[in-house]
């Protein structure tokens, strides 16, 4: 039988891979890694850059490539039997990783080719990458020995096992939720969100509107329903997943602890106080008490706005809601009611002139229009009928590929994501292998209304997230850098990786843009200009609560990974950072950590700062296009773009960040810009 995770060429046949190829397509590619490692440390392969890469880069991107395509699936398209197969080879491809990352020989090999005298006439960015490579073998535990370099190995599988327990417990304890309303329930939840919730309940033979736990189906009813009992349920059942309060099975406590004690055993293996500092190295940021303070000063600059926010919102659900006990599960009713009153608009209005078509289509002429290239139908096997692929490029040349998956469904995981197929690169075969990449969102999908198939509409929140995630799909995308270890997003220190995501986020917010991302549902018509002057008006709209929010994830997330010991007291850490920095801190039961993602299944372990970090970056980025529609009259400045593409986008990681941004700006970056952007200044 052919396996499809074995086809070296072409892209991954998605529709083609089952559960029971996983096993033997990934044990063989392990298989050949491992031969790969014995012949690059061989006396046969010399300390040479490309011979090394020949031999054990081809190696490795094949199994990369493969197991990438089954932990997508098990991302997108999880079913038990997927499950069982992942969960059996992720110890396997730990192992592998670990073990090569810190293999004493292949480490010697690479110091002789850093010594050698041949390196100072590689390319800047093979330099770049061999300096992160020689910085990731000290961190991969290669200077240890003995006991102390198995216990890391053994860490590094027992991380990687936990990670993925607690994103299935996320996903099924998401997944696991059901609520069947009734017609008086739901009074003011808009028509489209009651028509799907109709639809999920009949496809299942109920009665009734089935509400479930994904963003589309909940957050809706918590935005805009007037039944508080229902609002306070949807509120209660989705911050209290995956703790103690549901399954046992589920309950993520104890995950997280276990976690937390591995991560700083791995810290105190390698010599440092704590994981932070491990998590630091390879980022911008040179030290934990930086990053806190740089969190602290954020939270008290906006600390004054958030109280006037929260304020402002108090009185006005006592006065104008008869709600003079304000609770969690009433803010973004409150919230969503009190912009309606000031500024005239809801989300739900606007909502309706932001089909997906016109989305699509308005912002891929944006990046034709500013990075000199054309978005184009590709077709590729895909893993849902709702996935999309689209080839991007430049003169007729391919630049780079990805596909689309916007729609929220069960058995895909929550959340918006940018995750790479492959990198481009200059492969020792000779070939030119150009850049693939999975754009994932949770919108709802499109709707049928009297027999015909309408368009999915997104919010405006919703827009913004799709240019968030191209801006992460063009920094991967659009790299001229040819050393797969540096081109595209590789190599990008952690901390500056958001700023080409929020730069883009800045065009929703351009009415030369906007215009051209809507038509009516109903007319076609283009969103009123009066009406994005509400918008725009609104933009800053609760911006001191929202920064405050923000700040309180990062630095929970940064005194857990800087604090040995803090395994014990996750409950109390984070007790003490709403206490010290949260205006309405939540009700007690709230275990928001417990599925706090980012930090505990994904990569943004002691990292969740980066998000502000990276603000700053991305806000001075646009400032240059301001002051370009300053004298030009407008945000869509050829020149610019041709300035921003070549010196932040096509460079990659084969630079510092800092150094690709003051080729960009001529300077380092200052924090007035994301003040003054979010009306803080």
């Amino acid at each position: 039988m052919t396996n499809p995770l074995l086809q070296a060429e072409g892209l991954p046949a998605f529709d083609q891979i089952r559960p029971d190829h996983v096993a033997p397509a990934i044990d063989m590619l392990l298989k050949q890694a491992d031969e790969a490692l014995e012949k690059g440390v061989g006396p046969d392969v010399p300390a040479d850059y490309d011979a090394l890469s020949a031999v054990l880069d081809v190696a490795s991107e094949r199994l990369k490539s493969a197991w990438g395509a089954v932990s997508h699936l098990n991302a997108v398209a999880d079913t038990p039997e997927l499950r069982a197969a992942y969960t059996t080879a992720l110890p396997k491809v730990t192992e592998l990783f670990s073990r090569h990352a810190a293999d004493e020989r292949l480490y010697a090999k690479y110091k002789a080719v850093t010594n050698a005298p041949s390196a100072s006439s590689l390319s800047a960015p093979r330099r770049k990458a061999l300096s992160n490579a020689m910085r990731d073998f000290v961190l991969a535990g290669a200077e240890l020995q003995g006991e102390a370099k198995q216990r890391f190995q053994q860490l590094q599988e027992l991380q990687a096992d936990l990670s993925q327990k607690f994103s299935e417990h996320v996903l099924d304890a998401t997944d696991g939720f059901s609520y069947y309303a009734t017609e008086d329930e739901l009074l003011g939840v808009p028509a489209d969100v009651k028509q799907a919730a109709r639809a999920a309940a009949q496809a299942e033979g109920k009665d009734g509107y089935r509400i479930t736990l994904h963003f589309p189906s909940y957050f809706p009813v918590l935005q805009y329903g007037e039944n508080r009992a229902l609002r306070e349920a949807l509120y209660r059942a989705n911050v209290t997943r995956a703790s103690e309060f549901g399954k046992t099975e589920l309950d993520n406590t104890g995950v997280m602890s276990k976690l937390l004690t591995l991560r700083q055993e791995e810290a105190s293996l390698l010599g440092y106080a704590n994981y932070a500092e491990v998590s630091l190295v390879p980022k911008m940021a040179h030290s934990p008490t930086q990053v806190l303070d740089f969190l602290r000063d954020l939270s008290h600059r906006a600390r004054p706005y958030a109280e006037r926010d929260l304020n402002e919102l108090r009185e006005f659900a006592k006065t104008d809601l008869n709600l003079p006990d304000l609770q969690a599960w009433d803010v973004a009713f409150a919230s969503e009611k009190l912009k309606q009153a000031r500024y005239a608009f809801s989300d739900q209005e606007v909502k309706q002139y932001f089909t997906e078509p016109k989305v699509l289509e308005g912002l891929f002429r944006l990046i034709e229009t500013l990075f000199d290239v054309s978005v184009r139908p590709d077709s590729a096997p895909v893993w849902h009928p709702s996935v999309r692929f689209f080839r991007i490029e430049r003169a007729g040349q391919l630049v780079g590929q990805f596909y689309l998956d916007p729609y929220a469904r069960p058995g895909k995981r929550p959340g918006a994501w940018m995750d790479d197929v492959r990198g481009r690169w200059a492969r020792p075969e000779g070939l030119l292998q150009t850049p693939v990449a999975h754009l994932v969102c949770n919108f709802a999908p499109p709707l049928e209304v009297d027999g015909k198939l309408r368009p999915a509409l997104l919010t405006h929140d919703e827009v913004t997230t799709l240019f968030h995630e191209f801006g992460h799909g063009l920094h991967h995308m659009l790299t001229q850098v040819n050393d797969v270890g540096v081109s595209g997003i590789s190599g990008v220190e952690w901390d500056a990786v958001e700023l080409p995501s929020q730069f883009m986020e800045n065009f929703c917010w351009e009415w030369d843009v906007v215009k051209r991302l809507t038509a009516h549902i109903d007319t076609g018509e283009p969103l009123p200009r009066e009406l994005f002057d509400r918008m725009l008006a609104a933009k800053n709209f609760q911006s001191g609560l929202q920064t405050l929010r923000q700040v309180e994830f990062s630095l929970f997330d940064m005194r857990l990974h800087a604090e040995p010991g803090s395994e014990e007291r996750i409950q109390g850490v984070l007790d003490e950072v709403r206490a010290e920095v949260s205006v309405f801190p939540p009700p007690s039961f709230n275990r928001f950590q417990n599925t706090f993602s980012h930090i505990f299944g994904g990569g943004y372990a002691a990292g969740y700062y980066s998000y502000k970090w990276a603000e700053v970056l991305s806000a001075d980025a646009w400032s240059a296009f301001e002051e370009s529609a300053e004298k030009n009259g407008t945000v869509l400045d050829i020149e610019s773009g041709r300035r921003y593409r070549e010196a932040v986008l096509e460079s990659g990681g084969s630079r510092t960040a800092m150094e690709s941004f003051k080729a960009f700006r001529g300077r380092e970056p200052r924090i007035d810009a994301l003040l003054r952007h979010q009306g803080m200044s």
